[in-house]
């Protein structure tokens, strides 16, 4: 699918505390910097698509919708949910509900595959991590989004995933210094075992890392990621993601 100049891309991303969103020009940049709610606490998918009708009240028109979700994703459908009410979204097409909401087509993916699609290279084995509520992963080959790998469920410690080890939680319960020596230990294991030419670091506790970074890791913003929900629809990218039509 080809996209057309005059398409308007909306790109959501949900994060276990706030929910973004802007709408993007056919080239990914932002028409106006993005605007945002508060997830609602333990968030079941109507109070998360009530959030997000909410934020979007007064935005203007757009053709598609790209979304981003923290957890596991398969054709639009919701497996894992761990920041939000988890066995809520089990099995939930969330990408059939917004579409039919808003009707316009939607394409949802992992939210670290999203912020990816804006800030790879698109050369080589390239790794996205997101430090925010949890740990997100994305990785790309030469600029294709390959399949998802929930890596933040991976153990790292006894009775530990790395969404327990390094996500926001325990930042606040270690503080920032023992947070980084983690987190510097995390990286040198994805290091060793991905073997990656260039990592990119986003989320909002990535500008908490302390520590001198290789040459081949850079730290990106949130606005930058979000500017992928235009990508995603690019079929030049050879991205193999389901779109969802209204009433399908």
């Amino acid at each position: 699918m080809k996209t057309n100049k005059a398409e308007n891309f909306l790109a959501i991303d949900i994060g276990g505390s706030h929910i973004k969103a802007t709408v993007l020009h056919p080239n990914g940049e932002m028409q106006f910097d993005y605007k945002k709610i508060e997830t609602p606490e333990k968030a079941t998918p109507q109070l998360l698509i009530d959030a997000i009708k909410t934020l979007l009240q007064d935005f203007p028109s757009f053709d598609k919708i790209s979304v981003g979700f923290p957890g596991y994703v398969k054709d639009g459908v919701i497996f894992t949910a761990p920041n939000l009410d988890s066995e809520a979204w089990k099995n939930f097409n969330l990408s059939k509900a917004l579409s039919n909401e808003f009707k316009k087509p939607v394409r949802l993916v992992n939210d670290a595959d999203l912020q990816g699609l804006a800030v790879i290279s698109r050369k080589g084995l390239e790794m996205v991590i997101t430090l925010g509520t949890g740990f997100g992963t994305a990785l790309f080959m030469d600029g294709k989004l390959l399949p998802h790998l929930e890596l933040a469920h991976l153990p790292v410690r006894k009775n530990k995933d790395y969404d327990a080890f390094i996500g926001d939680k325990a930042l606040i319960q270690d503080g920032e210094e023992k947070w980084n020596k983690k987190m510097k230990e995390v990286l040198n294991t994805f290091k060793t075992v991905i073997n990656y030419d260039r990592l990119y670091l986003s989320g909002g506790n990535a500008k908490k890392i302390s520590f001198k970074l290789d040459d081949n890791i850079k730290i990106v913003s949130n606005k930058d990621g979000i500017k992928g929900g235009a990508f995603l629809w690019h079929a030049s990218d050879g991205y193999c993601v389901k779109s969802v039509h209204p009433d399908e």
